[in-house]
């Protein structure tokens, strides 16, 4: 991996969709407004996704919501500007951005929260989002791997193959304490350019399920997981933000 993170959110942030073509992001969507509608109690239909990727979620989500993104990653937001040319799209690091503005629902998707270093930077990504929650708001996170769930020598393939780009994605997945190494491959074909290999080393936090829940708790939020999540196994949790605001740490400062 390089320091500014995987290189699909890089170097390869082109190909990402590709990639993820098979994500079916309307069933997604569908399940994330069923959850807005039955736990959210602010009353309004702002939407802030953190963590937005190339705005695919947002793409759909803005039909019944005014949508807003937030993303570390400069070559992702390109193509969710592109998509989304009408929707503020801003950089910003789930632990410490600050949008000067309140939503009615923050999500945070895709496991994102598995590329913090430690269960204090989960805590203050999670004091992040409910500080930018209205009162009666929600927060919806779907959780990285659980480390009771994760399964050592995973394998995991994704390709593309079209008239002149072929990709492949292969990576291999082992566990070191409570984080999980992954040494993932890339093939990348072009009729243009040829063909041309990357290798990566990826390091993510597994948290277990009751100290997400904990440190939701934490920043003030109410939580509760969820079995059924947007993926088979991967659940979601929900975390309303209480009326009375005073609950809600301040930002740390330094």
């Amino acid at each position: 991996m390089t320091a500014r993170g995987p290189l699909m959110f890089h170097e390869l942030a082109p190909y990402y969709d590709r990639l993820l073509e098979g994500k079916d992001y309307r069933s997604e969507v569908r399940r994330l407004e069923e959850l807005a509608r039955r736990y959210c109690r602010s009353g309004g239909d702002s939407w802030l996704d953190v963590a937005c990727g190339t705005g695919r979620h947002l793409e759909l989500l803005r039909r019944n919501y005014s949508v807003a993104g937030v993303d570390r990653s400069l070559p992702m937001l390109r193509i969710a500007r592109q998509r989304l040319p009408d929707v503020r799209l801003m950089r910003g690091d789930m632990r410490s951005f600050d949008l000067g503005q309140s939503f009615d629902i923050v999500s945070c998707l895709f496991g994102a929260i598995g590329h913090l270093s430690s269960e204090g930077e989960v805590q203050a990504a999670f004091t992040s989002f409910a500080r930018h929650l209205r009162p009666g708001g929600l927060a919806i996170v779907e959780p990285w791997i659980d480390p009771t769930e994760f399964r050592p020598g995973f394998l995991h393939l994704m390709r593309h193959e079209g008239a002149s780009l072929a990709l492949v994605r292969l990576s291999y997945s082992e566990r070191r304490a409570n984080r999980m190494r992954l040494r993932a491959h890339y093939l990348v074909g072009q009729r243009s350019q040829g063909l041309r290999h990357l290798e990566e080393g990826d390091t993510t936090l597994m948290v277990p399920r009751a100290r997400l829940l904990a440190l939701l708790q934490r920043a003030g939020l109410q939580p509760r997981y969820l079995a059924r999540g947007l993926r088979r196994g991967r659940g979601l949790v929900v975390a309303m933000k209480p009326t009375d605001a005073s609950r809600i740490p301040p930002r740390a400062h330094g």
